[in-house]
């Protein structure tokens, strides 16, 4: 399950773990204008644990999740 929110300088995804088993804290994305974070909470510290990602390193890991094991590196195409 996730939910969509639109706030005024983000669009907020929380990804909710369901099923049977060990289940993972929430995953919250922020997607800004120029970079995104990833948040979750760190039960053994009660702590959110942030990532952030440049609009580049979004676009290699969307990349990433549709390629073979390999080294890749992004190129611009002329035109």
């Amino acid at each position: 399950m996730f939910t969509i929110e639109h706030d005024f300088d983000a669009t907020v995804v929380t990804l909710v773990d369901e099923g049977v088993g060990h289940l993972q804290e929430d995953v919250t994305v922020n997607a800004f204008e120029d970079c995104v974070t990833v948040e979750q909470l760190n039960p053994r510290t009660d702590t959110v644990e942030k990532i952030t990602l440049s609009m580049a390193q979004l676009r290699d890991l969307r990349a990433a999740l549709n390629l073979p094991e390999g080294v890749y590196q992004m190129r611009k195409t002329a035109g």
